[in-house]
């Protein structure tokens, strides 16, 4: 008999809590100028966190520009929420997240270890794309993008216990070798640590309006060859990535991804804004054959091995079965519910 291959995702609502960014990069539209930057009101955030836990959410991602303390008038644009430390703005959010039933999942960007250990706590999991080792045009005006950084960063999650997720970026200048050289990183840092939970594959969607607007997307079979070269070098525990979203999966997977990401009902990508969602039935039927389930934002392994942060563990109790990922009760109240508004 043959075995069916399991495809996972984690349910989400994307919190952007600021667009400040230190960082140019020459694909991005996230990133604000300081007069048009914000950092989300508290109200705002505890909306969108309240719908998603009502939407069925598991996962609450908290994501922000890097380093905006380092942008003359972050002060101005901090001070509104009350609060002088991002940071400690954060881990409040984060608490919010972990009331309402959600588990709290941040990229944050290139952070102290004092930083790290201060997250840690409140999260499932953490994440940081390393997108390239090498020096490319796209990273000129970019501090934070430097490889060097990237990859201490992710060393010093490993050395925390920090269950991560990173990727690498296609399209932005990169050649194949450098990609191979990237996904050899991770590995690498994987062999030491054994923390990388998921490698998004991640193709560049270029953006009207910035400098690499009119570069060419990265072809199917570029994703492809990258998905199959990821593979090859990493272990089967690591899950490759696809996002939807930004790419038909089904050539993806046939090719070896495993992994949806985090697919939101209520939120936008705010990365990738234009880019909605697929619908999770459509989804089901591209994937036809495969077995898509769901998970919470840290994987099994790392559930079942206790590494999330220590005020998330109550809450994951609720919500991880024997198997680490979302319960199966929930799931089937769930399908219960889709069925008879089918019915309706």
């Amino acid at each position: 008999m043959q075995k069916i291959v399991r495809i996972t995702y984690s349910r989400n609502v994307f919190i952007p809590v600021t667009d400040l960014c230190r960082n140019r990069c020459g694909y991005c539209s996230f990133r604000r100028d300081p007069e048009n930057a914000r950092v989300i009101p508290r109200s705002e955030a505890m909306q969108l966190l309240m719908r998603g836990a009502e939407a069925g959410c598991s996962e609450a991602l908290f994501s922000f520009g890097e380093s905006p303390w380092e942008v003359p008038g972050f002060e101005r644009i901090m001070a509104r929420t009350g609060r002088s430390d991002l940071l400690d703005y954060l881990v409040e959010l984060c608490e919010l997240a972990l009331e309402v039933g959600l588990l709290p999942h941040t990229n944050a960007g290139v952070l102290d270890e004092e930083d790290l250990r201060l997250l840690a706590p409140y999260n499932a999991s953490m994440g940081l794309m390393l997108e390239t080792t090498a020096r490319v045009k796209a990273h000129d005006l970019s501090p934070g993008k430097s490889p060097d950084l990237r990859l201490e960063h992710i060393a010093k999650a490993g050395r925390l216990k920090i269950p991560f997720t990173t990727g690498i970026l296609l399209g932005i200048g990169e050649s194949e070798k450098d990609r191979q050289e990237s996904l050899e990183a991770i590995a690498d840092l994987h062999k030491a640590y054994d923390h990388i939970q998921e490698v998004i594959i991640q193709p560049l969607d270029p953006k009207s309006g910035t400098p690499m607007e009119n570069s060419p997307r990265p072809k199917p079979e570029e994703i492809c060859e990258t998905v199959r070269m990821a593979r090859a070098f990493l272990p089967e525990s690591v899950a490759i990535q696809v996002p939807p979203n930004l790419v038909d999966p089904l050539l993806p997977v046939l090719s070896g991804a495993n992994d949806l990401g985090g697919l939101s009902p209520i939120s936008l990508d705010w990365i990738n804004p234009e880019r909605p969602w697929p619908d999770m039935k459509a989804m089901a039927l591209r994937l036809e054959g495969f077995s898509l389930e769901e998970r919470l934002p840290v994987y099994p392994r790392y559930v079942l091995r206790g590494w999330h942060g220590p005020r998330t563990r109550k809450l994951m109790a609720s919500l991880a079965g024997e198997d680490g990922l979302r319960r199966k009760e929930y799931l089937q109240a769930e399908c219960i519910s889709f069925r008879e508004q089918e019915d309706a």
